[in-house]
């Protein structure tokens, strides 16, 4: 895959890349970040009760990191651009993260509709704004790893946020 924009079928011959470019959801424009975080939270909503608060839903969020780092760092090789905005499976991993650790008072309050709402929303924007220290990590940090962790701790940052939100209320 050796162009900087790759096509969808260039995805769909290798399967790495389509899982990096979240099965396509990082091809589209304008925002891909926000069409991958959107595509993760449709997909992960179904399976919320299964996930939510449990082992397996440890065991998922720990999997999906691991294969991330790889996943992505070889996508971006191929690519020859560093961390490449079609590379969306570190946001899809991040909405993954706030949604299966969402507060559980705030889910049954809310409703899972809403919390997914809630969790796109504040991902984004942390996503987007980048606070201390994420955005000196994303420049510090390369490689697979490097895409995947400034997602993370956005994610983080909701986390924390919806926790004392929880707390307050």
């Amino acid at each position: 895959m050796p162009r900087t924009d790759p096509r969808l079928p260039d995805l769909l011959r290798h399967p790495i890349h389509l899982l990096a470019f979240g099965f396509g959801s990082g091809l589209l424009h304008p925002g891909p970040g926000t069409w991958g975080s959107l595509f993760a939270t449709v997909v992960l909503f179904p399976l919320l009760p299964w996930l939510h608060h449990t082992i397996a839903g440890g065991l998922f969020l720990s999997v999906t990191f691991l294969l991330g780092v790889p996943l992505c760092g070889k996508t971006s090789s191929a690519l020859g651009v560093d961390d490449h905005s079609g590379i969306v499976w570190d946001e899809c991993v991040a909405i993954w993260l706030i949604l299966i650790t969402f507060p559980a008072r705030l889910m049954a309050a809310w409703g899972p509709m809403n919390a997914c709402l809630v969790a796109f929303v504040l991902f984004r924007l942390f996503d987007i704004v980048k606070p201390f220290p994420i955005r000196e990590v994303e420049r510090n940090t390369s490689g697979g790893f490097g895409i995947m962790i400034d997602d993370v701790l956005a994610a983080c940052y909701v986390v924390l946020i919806l926790r004392g939100l929880a707390f307050v209320l």
